[in-house]
């Protein structure tokens, strides 16, 4: 670029910034500071090793009742098919060329299972379903993929207690 066109442009956008208004910047006071109860509210993470879990319970059995009523027509009938991701099954495929991701092949931890169900399922409402509806689906998910018996019952000791078959197929990330 020539030196009399730099010149020109860099007088132009002088120019412009000189025209600019100076006015003060116009508050709209959109939204408001929280409370501490709406805060409260979005509190509501489980870690790994199971803390944020709340109080409750809840079985495999009740667990297919709900599952069939409010996640089987994305899940399929088995977690297996359906317009979402599979839920069950693919255990032993991680390896291979074409690898199923699913609670029972990929998930490393139980409680992570709870924690998504809680803040994101049934999909169309999420955060609907009680603590004691999220254990009983977490336990039938957990059922699906043979990871606990017909007879489970989950709390937060018996969900933070078990241990994914791909626990450890996950390595720290180095810093």
């Amino acid at each position: 670029m020539s030196m009399s066109k730099l010149f020109l442009l860099s007088t132009a956008a002088l120019a412009l910034a000189a025209c600019a208004p100076t006015a003060p910047v116009q508050r709209f006071n959109l939204g408001a500071t929280p409370t501490a109860e709406q805060l409260r509210g979005w509190d509501i993470d489980v870690r790994a090793d199971g803390a944020g879990l709340p109080p409750g319970s809840g079985s495999v059995a009740q667990g297919q009742a709900i599952y069939q009523a409010r996640c089987l027509a994305c899940h399929g009938v088995n977690g297996e098919k359906g317009p979402a991701p599979r839920l069950a099954g693919g255990q032993g495929t991680l390896a291979t060329k074409s690898p199923v991701l699913t609670v029972g092949s990929y998930w490393p931890y139980a409680t992570t299972l709870y924690d998504y169900i809680h803040r994101a399922m049934p999909q169309d409402s999420p955060q609907s379903l009680t603590p004691n509806e999220v254990y009983a689906v977490t336990a039938y998910t957990l059922h699906l993929n043979g990871i606990v018996k017909a007879d489970a019952v989950l709390d937060a000791q018996s969900l933070a207690a078990i241990r994914m078959p791909n626990r450890d197929g996950f390595r720290p990330v180095l810093k």
